[in-house]
């Protein structure tokens, strides 16, 4: 009888190796030819992400790829799942570093930015930006993140710009917003203030210096201990507690300032903590927050002494002009000169430090623009702390959260800068009150003219606040602005899309931007921004080291796409093991991200080379195999589920791992894989393309490329049958029974194999096996097991076999006659020399077993470990027992 084979359809001939170059090349820019990326409102559930706008000056580094493969995971599966996925890319302008780079590059140039216009300044920084700036964009799409690039946005667009005036005018008529001369948080290098959440505070050594004060009118010396001695300049008291009896004598005098000669008064006042220091206190109420409240509590004159960038003006005497650090040391050396320096401690000081820029931040007072926090906040408390509408992962930033919102103070939204949304207040006076604030120049005009009553001003006469609005500050409506939800707050697309589903975010910016957003959307929304905020931790090198230039562990990102491909780098990113909610890169993982794909690409090529037989049937272990596969994925299929709506991630992909590289690979391929130069049977082969869809569907979101281009090989698509928008797999029944006897099935195939390998056995040479079946287990394998192990006769028995070496799984026996295949003697001597062993090896273990000094002060998992060594030994030993039994 003839036997028909035929070959399977080839859309093109496979490629023996998996180029992943040339495959993320052709795919991304097939999805993008065909619009897959794109959403519009329709009937469908949506599913909504905003990415979280990385800087436009950004370049793509660690955290960049791990946050955004992380978002293309979850839209990608979205996708799969039937919903209208819809991911917005986009850009912040990034105030202080973006005019920070822009200076720069005018400096380089020769050109002053003080000499510049405000419009002219705005004409280089927009040509910076366009020449610049959305690098990072067009790097994420090498990440294969398929974001809709249709609706990028760009916090400085038109549209967003007049989102975030809207809201400024709008929070101002409510009363929230107001002008005050405050302390704030200074940043010389910057120029501009900072808010509280802005300042890093880190611990720096310093020293303590203790200065001498004469007492006016007398012999008498005070000696006052401060960390800032350049800042005796601006001192306007001597503060003293009135309950310390060593300077009760002092009440009402005046006390003489070193250097500057000037007269202040020794004021009381139980602030002063009589056991730090000396219990003097020098005030210099423009210089420190404490002292400022100090001074005006007693009155005291406010004497400014910095520059804007920190060197000391006028006030500073020989010392105009010079940087603060440089001052304290010389004004040190004068004090010491004069005999006016007592001493000098080392002294550990908390000092606020730039987020951005790492200059030391300088208590300043200034007229700000502020925002009032504390009604705000309390939706945004009650929606994560109460209510639960908005879900953390993980939990336990809840407690960082709740810190930050039950004690947040007033925002500083103004920033000395051009480079922003221009603070829309204009000024038509001298006066304190003398400004409106409104969203155009003529309603500003209209509202100057009804407050003055003077309708003969004209917009010559406004002058227009010349800061610019906190970056935070067009940020924070982010979810609203990019659907134009603030402008038009009825639109379709924001009553589709709002609120949206998932926010992946670093926890670094759990307060400045997730809180912030929150806030905002129940003040303007009435309603959550998003369900569930997945924070994110730092990519970590092996040593936990954070990944920096300085330290030079941080890689660059787009050699590593290229050196082991996207998908490889994906995997690499999410197989990292995690360090507290921080994550260990070892790049040797995306090494096994790109054998992975070669694995699976290797795969698909052994499935596309079998020749098929229409008219063979299917045989019983390859009927078996596919059942039990099919449970095994559906098994495997609820943990990915189960993964996903915890946010575990790279537990999801692990589980994909061991189900492809494993159990289809591993296992299922080798169970259905037909006999050398003989064709597979079409129902088997059938399955086996169908399972292996599946299991490119699920881990589509994690490896698009390569799952997409083996689904473009294994038949002819159109483009409404691409992977990228098939459907994720349905749930179906898992057969629990069949999985467990295979567990057990696989145990004795390993048994078998074991031998062959330790006798060298070839596999093609057939061997018999005879089992004594304590465990009453299933015959259901057997003739897997009988493939796998290549057995000619596979039989049950009810005693040991003679003559033959022998293997256990749990209590049942497995004999594998040797008939002259091995040497006995040999053997025997081998097994003894090794039982021996083996028995020596027990006995130091249990030596050390029965040490109760040992077991109770060991670390547990130590004697843990002890003790499945002896259950090991105790286990192989009995093995060898029999095996000698049966040879002798």
């Amino acid at each position: 009888m003839s036997v028909i084979k035929q070959k399977q359809y080839q859309s093109m001939d496979i490629p023996s190796k998996y180029s992943a170059k040339t495959v993320e090349a052709k795919w991304y820019d097939y999805w993008m030819k065909h619009n897959y990326f794109h959403s519009t409102p329709d009937d469908r559930e949506p599913y909504t992400i905003v990415i979280p706008p990385p800087n436009v000056t950004g370049v793509l580094h660690m955290g960049h790829m791990l946050n955004n493969t992380i978002q293309d995971v979850l839209i990608r599966r979205a996708r799969l799942q039937g919903k209208n996925a819809c991911w917005v890319p986009g850009t912040d302008h990034a105030s202080i570093a973006t005019e920070a780079k822009v200076v720069a590059k005018l400096k380089s140039q020769g050109i002053d930015k003080n000499d510049l216009t405000r419009e002219e300044f705005l004409k280089h920084a927009w040509d910076w930006t366009e020449e610049y700036g959305g690098v990072i964009l067009e790097q994420l799409k090498k990440l294969g993140c398929s974001c809709d690039w249709d609706r990028t946005k760009f916090t400085m667009d038109d549209d967003m710009s007049e989102a975030v005036i809207k809201v400024f005018v709008d929070l101002y008529r409510k009363g929230l917003i107001y002008r005050g001369y405050r302390m704030v948080n200074w940043d010389p290098e910057a120029k501009t203030t900072l808010s509280d959440e802005e300042v890093i505070h880190v611990e720096k050594q310093g020293l303590l210096y203790y200065l001498e004060y004469q007492v006016e009118g007398s012999d008498e010396k005070l000696t006052i201990a401060t960390t800032r001695p350049e800042t005796i300049f601006g001192d306007t008291a001597i503060c003293i507690n009135p309950n310390d009896d060593r300077f009760k004598h002092l009440r009402g005098k005046k006390a003489i300032v070193p250097i500057c000669g000037r007269v202040v008064p020794i004021i009381e006042d139980d602030y002063v903590d009589i056991e730090f220091g000396t219990g003097c206190l020098k005030v210099t109420p423009a210089h420190d927050e404490n002292d400022k409240v100090l001074g005006d509590k007693h009155n005291l004159e406010v004497v400014d002494i910095f520059n804007a960038d920190a060197t000391l003006n006028h006030f500073g005497m020989h010392y105009e002009g010079q940087d603060r650090f440089v001052v304290r040391k010389a004004i040190s050396k004068e004090m010491e000169s004069k005999g006016l320096l007592v001493k000098t401690e080392n002294h550990i000081n908390k000092v606020g430090t730039s987020e951005r820029t790492k200059a030391v931040i300088e208590p300043r007072l200034s007229d700000q623009w502020f925002l009032k926090m504390e009604a705000l906040v309390k939706p945004a408390i009650d929606a994560v702390l109460t209510s639960g509408e908005v879900k953390l992962f993980p939990k336990k930033f809840e407690n960082t959260y709740r810190h930050w919102m039950e004690n947040i103070r007033d925002w500083n939204i103004s920033r000395q800068l051009l480079w922003g949304q221009q603070i829309p207040a204009y000024y038509f006076g001298d006066g304190k009150d003398d400004f409106v604030v409104a969203e155009t120049l003529d309603e500003a005009l209209k509202l100057a003219q009804e407050k003055t009553n003077n309708n003969t001003l004209t917009t010559d006469d406004l002058q227009q606040d010349s800061d610019a609005l906190d970056t935070w500050f067009s940020s924070w409506l982010w979810p609203m602005t990019v659907f134009d939800g603030i402008r038009n707050p009825e639109n379709e697309e924001i009553n589709y899309y709002y609120p949206t589903n998932d926010l992946v975010t670093g926890p670094d910016i759990l307060f400045f931007w997730v809180a912030r957003m929150i806030i905002a959307g129940y003040e303007y929304k009435g309603q959550k921004p998003f369900e569930n905020v997945y924070l994110t931790g730092l990519v970590r090198d092996k040593q936990r080291r954070k990944m920096s230039k300085s330290l030079g562990n941080s890689p660059d990102a787009l050699k590593l796409i290229d050196d082991y491909g996207a998908d490889g780098v994906r995997v690499g990113l999410l197989l990292s093991s995690a360090a507290g909610n921080d994550l260990m890169f070892d790049e040797d993982l995306c090494d096994q991200g790109k054998k992975f794909a070669n694995k699976i690409w290797n795969a698909f090529r052994l499935i596309k080379g079998w020749d098929v037989d229409a008219q063979k049937a299917q045989p019983h272990s390859s009927k078996i195999a596919v059942e039990w596969f099919e449970s095994k994925f559906q098994k495997v299929l609820l943990d990915i589920e189960d993964h996903f709506s915890k946010y575990r991630l790279s537990d999801a992909l692990m589980s994909m791992y061991k189900l492809i590289f494993d159990d289809f690979c591993g296992w299922f391929l080798e169970m259905i894989k037909p006999e050398y130069q003989h064709p597979i049977d079409s129902e088997t082969l059938k399955s086996a393309i169908k399972l292996l869809e599946d299991n490119l569907k699920i881990l589509h979101p994690f490896m698009p490329f390569l799952t997409e281009e083996i689904w473009q090989h294994i038949k002819e698509r159109t483009p409404e049958e691409a992977l990228i928008i098939s459907e994720w797999p349905e749930k179906a029944q898992v057969n629990d029974t069949l999985i467990s006897e295979f567990e057990f099935a696989s145990e004795v195939i390993s048994g078998i194999r074991n031998i062959r390998k330790q006798k060298n056995i070839a596999f093609r040479d057939s061997i018999n096996c005879m089992m004594v079946n304590n465990e009453n287990a299933s015959h259901t394998f057997d003739e897997v097991i009988s493939k796998l192990g290549n057995l000619e006769a596979f039989e049950t028995v009810q005693q040991a076999a003679e003559g033959a070496l022998t293997f256990r799984v749990k209590s049942n026996e497995y004999f594998i006659p040797m008939e002259g295949s091995i040497d006995v003697d040999a053997e025997i001597k081998k097994l003894t020399e090794e039982l021996n062993y083996t028995e020596g090896f027990l006995r130091s273990v249990q030596k050390k077993l029965s040490n109760e000094r040992f077991v109770n002060n060991a670390p547990e998992q130590v004697v843990a470990s002890e003790k499945k060594k002896e259950a090991d030994a105790l286990a192989k030993i009995e093995t060898i027992k029999a095996s000698l039994a049966s040879l002798n």
